[in-house]
Order: structure tokens, then sequence, then C-alpha cells
């Protein structure tokens, strides 16, 4: 294992010099990085990690309270009397069994300020403290400010990167409340078709048999310090930070699924950012967007049809679907080919490379490109069901949204 990785990233990369005073207890394996911005039910998130089930790791919990340099005073005084809250908390707290760091950033620059930021803020300052105690290895959680989890959900992180050595990042089941006293009736039944409609991506993409049918939520993730820094680590973004910062994995082979746990994310709707599950429910709420409906199910039999056999294309371009080369540009497809066959020395090369350029955003691009000249949005309650049929699973009887759920768990 190469030691000087840890440092050589930090110098390079890293957005903040060292943050946390504190040295960091030498059997330090995991870091659990939380993001909060204008928050107002953070001690329950972290109650949650509180009563998970303890490692055999030393285990750190890092808040970044986080605001853009033009914030109002309103959400700067949130942010501050939010951390003390959390630390009265903590140091009142029977039973701590980690140690908790809360970092304010309330002058971020507006031109990058966000989720992205925070997260990276966080997560290059976990990469510090596993370099300090020379764990390049060491275990780096995101979490949400509004999300709780199963008591298992520790323990579960840090079994299965031990069973999973080449690992470097995974993706953590997740399921969101549908029902309870915490939000109102519209809230609960916008949240169960945004999931369903997650789902049926996902498992939309995996029936076309994708290499990228994975799932990628910011508060349901967690990487090794090697690995993210290999990858370059957290980029800046205000919003689909966690699928951009996923996709590297998935393109080197070394993303894993975590289904014997699970984060329970909130269904708050939010205007913080412009899109994500926050975004969706608040859209739904100003009747700004049709939350029933998702992608056409014949937009997945498109990409099984365009890419069933991708290895065709090593010794020829024939044979590509027509939307597919409308898309794409026949020229630049040609052109494209070409270049991936002259660096592919083997099938197994050429389809590896082939996927890395057509990639998870490059489909769904293609998939809205479907969507915009040839397969309209439909329902999800009658575009659902095609998938699970063509999955065997013809008899739903627990309900869409469950028969997915119960598929990604297995």
């Amino acid at each position: 294992m190469n030691l000087q990785k840890l440092p050589k990233y930090l110098a390079k990369y890293a957005f903040r010099e060292d943050l946390i005073a504190t040295p960091p207890d030498h059997a330090l394996g995991m870091v659990v990085v939380i993001p909060a911005h204008d928050e107002v039910d953070l001690i329950n998130s972290v109650c949650s990690l509180q009563n998970c089930d303890s490692t055999s790791c030393s285990v750190e919990v890092i808040v970044v309270f986080n605001a853009s340099e033009n914030s109002a005073n309103t959400i700067l005084k949130k942010n501050n009397t939010a951390k003390e809250k959390l630390e009265a908390w903590y140091a009142s707290a029977e039973n701590s069994w980690f140690s908790l760091y809360c970092v304010t950033e309330n002058n971020l620059p507006k031109k990058h300020a966000g989720v992205g930021l925070a997260r990276k803020i966080g997560m290059d300052e976990a990469v510090r403290r596993f370099s300090t105690v020379n764990r390049p290895d060491g275990i780096i959680v995101c979490f949400d400010a509004d999300s709780q989890c199963k008591p298992n959900y520790l323990i579960e992180i840090e079994k299965h990167f031990e069973l999973n050595p080449m690992s470097g990042a995974c993706s953590i089941h997740f399921e969101h409340p549908v029902s309870g006293p915490d939000f109102s009736s519209d809230i609960y039944s916008g949240i169960q078709n945004y999931e369903l409609h997650l789902r049926y991506y996902k498992n939309g993409l995996a029936y076309a048999n994708l290499p990228f049918a994975f799932h990628t939520i910011g508060s349901s993730m967690a990487a090794r310090a090697s690995a993210y820094c290999e990858q370059g680590g957290m980029n800046r973004r205000k919003a689909g930070e966690d699928f951009y910062f996923l996709q590297k994995f998935i393109d080197v082979g070394t993303l894993t699924e975590l289904k014997t746990t699970m984060v329970i994310p909130s269904p708050r709707p939010s205007h913080r950012v412009p899109f994500g599950t926050g975004r969706a429910i608040q859209e739904m709420l100003d009747e700004e967007r049709e939350i029933t409906k998702s992608y056409a199910f014949d937009c997945f039999e498109m990409l099984k049809d365009c890419f069933q056999d991708v290895r065709q294309f090593y010794s020829s371009s024939a044979g590509a679907n027509e939307l597919l080369l409308a898309f794409v540009g026949h020229q630049e497809w040609e052109e494209k080919l070409s270049e991936i066959r002259s660096q592919s020395t083997s099938l197994e090369r050429f389809e590896k490379r082939f996927f890395r350029w057509f990639n998870a955003f490059q489909t769904l691009k293609f998939i809205h490109f479907l969507r915009d000249n040839c397969f309209l949005n439909k329902p999800l309650e009658t575009e659902v069901p095609k998938l699970l049929e063509k999955l065997e699973i013809k008899k739903p009887w627990k309900g869409l949204l469950e028969e997915l759920r119960q598929l990604d768990r297995t």
C-alpha cells in the first residue's frame, strides 16, 4: 500500500488546510461526513448514528456547517445555532462512542458553495485524519443532515469493505419513509412516486445489461480513502455531486452495492438545489412537475437493442441503431469507435473503453433524446409493470415500489 497516496492528494487537491486540531485516535478506521446548511433536525440524524452498533475501529463524525459568502444573515445564524445545539447535545450525551467535530464554513465562494464543496471539505479532512494515522484504507462515509439509518449501518459498512477488498466505493441501500406524522400525505405520496422513478430507472438500466446500473445517492455512499484520492476526490458541484463522484468508480469497475443495511433519507421539499429529491418534491407541490410519470419503457427496450452486443463494434461500425447514430452523429460515432479500437488490445478492453465513453451520463442524455423525439414520458403505473414482467415478476402483490425495493435488496 502506497502510504504517500493520501498526503500527495491533499497537497494537490485539498480545498482547506487542517481543520481539526485534536489528533485522531490511532485506531481510527471510519469517518462519517455530514454537510449541514440551514438545518433544523440535525441532532436526530447524529443521534441515529449514535444509536448504531459500535464498530471494531474508532469512528469520527465531521459535520460541515456551510454557507455561501452571499448568504443571508438568517442562514448564518441558523448554522451557528444548529452547531451550538449539536455540540451541547454531544457534550451531554451518555455513552458517546464516536468523536464529533463541527466545522464552520460560512463564507464559501458563491461560485462553488453548495453540497458538493461541503462534502469535499469534510471528505478531504477525513483523508487528512487517516493520513495522520497511516490508514490509507480508512472508510469515508457520506450521510445527510436529515437522514436516519438502521442500527447495523456502520458495522455493515465496515464489514462490506473487509469482505470486498477490491471495492473502492459502495452504494448503500436506501428507502424513503412513505408514511408517518412528520409530513403531509401529498409529500409521502410524492416521495413514493419519486423513489419508484429512481428504482425503475436503475433497474431499467440493469434490464438493458448496462454496466452502470447503480443508485447514486449522496446520503447513501461510502469510499475508501485511498480510492477517493485515486479518483481525484469529491467534486464541487452544487447538485449531482454524488452521481459524478460514483461514476468514477463505475468507470474503473470498483463500485459495489451494500444491501444488508439501510439509509432512510428525508422526503422533505427543498429549493436549495437545482435538482434531486428535495427539488422534485418541491416542484410537485408547486405543480411544476408530473411526478407520477417517468420514461417510457420503450426507452429501456431501445437501450437493450442498441447495446446488446457492443463487442460487434470491435471490428465494424455496421449494425448501429439509427436512433443511436442520430443522437451521437454518424461522423462522431465512426471517429470515436476508431479511436477506442486503436486503444484496445482485446474485446474486453474495447468493451470497457466503450462504456467509459458512453457512460451513465451519456446514457441519460440519450434517454432524454428518446423522450424528446420518440417516446413521451408515461405514467409509472403503466411502465413499471412492463419492466417487472420482463424481469418475470408478474404479480406485484406488494405494490410496485415494494417489488422494486425487494429487487434492489436482493
